[in-house]
């Protein structure tokens, strides 16, 4: 049975987070106080901050997880993670518990159970850090996260297949992403296919679409594009989003389109939980 295989210290899973950096990712996100680059950056700290949750043991985070950043916009298609991470695309989870960028102090409300709201101080560690600038070369960005997906998979052929979640708020301008996000999912380890989910943001006040099973629920001409380059959910990532309150159908495919900023919180969440119920505490 594909997307059953255990993970372990031994066999890791890795996700990688294929993220937008374009210059509209600098508008404002609607109804919240912050851009969209700033929002999706919190996004993906505070999963991090979940995922190193997961990993610790008493003796300490162990290393279930391997973790890789791909941002592409005007400053081309790179790595944007900066300090012990600028070498290499993944990294294990302990490295990220153990080298954040910087620890910010945030505030966090916490609800006093009165109808009031109390503020609590709280250390915020951050690894990846806000960009938004130029174009939105997609294609190129997915062909770079498809040599690295391939090298790993060589590298852990019996591990659970890599996740990428890819968040984008625009269209690719470099051509036709769509046969490389094809090859993509050829690519492989004995568990099953790599999986690409796509979430595409906007506050353009149109109808969101999410987890969709056929593109004739989409009248876009690039979100049918994205819809076809999404993975069909496996078993374990369904059950993440019906826990979370989402219809999921039997073909539903982990794809968002036209969804609020907030939505990304949701979309990291059942994207990294996939293989929970793999892990093995060794």
């Amino acid at each position: 049975m594909p997307y059953s295989a255990e993970i372990s210290r031994t066999h890791p899973t890795c996700f990688l987070f294929l993220i937008d950096q374009s210059g509209s990712m600098s508008d404002q996100a609607s109804n919240l106080m912050m851009t969209k680059a700033q929002f999706v950056s919190d996004a993906l700290n505070r999963v991090v901050m979940n995922l190193i949750a997961r990993s610790s043991k008493a003796e300490g985070v162990r290393d279930y997880f391997e973790i890789g950043v791909i941002g592409y916009g005007g400053n081309g298609v790179r790595n944007p993670l900066q300090g012990a991470f600028a070498g290499k695309v993944f990294n294990p989870i302990s490295s990220f518990e153990q080298f954040p960028l910087s620890v910010e102090d945030r505030i966090k409300k916490i609800p006093d159970g009165a109808g009031g709201v109390n503020e609590e101080k709280i250390k915020f560690p951050v690894w990846f850090v806000p960009e938004a600038t130029g174009g939105t070369p997609m294609k190129e960005a997915l062909k770079v996260a498809a040599i690295e997906l391939a090298t790993w998979c060589d590298n852990h052929s019996d591990s659970y297949p890599p996740t990428v979640l890819h968040v984008t708020d625009g269209e690719s301008s470099d051509g036709d992403p769509e046969s490389i996000a094809e090859q993509m999912g050829q690519l492989s380890t004995n568990d099953g296919s790599v999986l690409l989910f796509n979430l595409h943001t906007s506050d353009e006040g149109v109808r969101p679409i999410k987890f969709p099973v056929s593109e004739d629920e989409i009248t876009d001409i690039h979100g049918k594009s994205l819809f076809r380059m999404s993975s069909i959910l496996p078993e374990g990532v369904s059950l993440a989003a019906r826990e979370k309150g989402y219809s999921v159908a039997d073909k539903s495919r982990g794809f968002f389109f036209n969804v609020e900023p907030i939505e990304i919180v949701d979309f990291f969440d059942i994207g990294t939980r996939a293989s929970s119920q793999s892990m093995q505490l060794r």
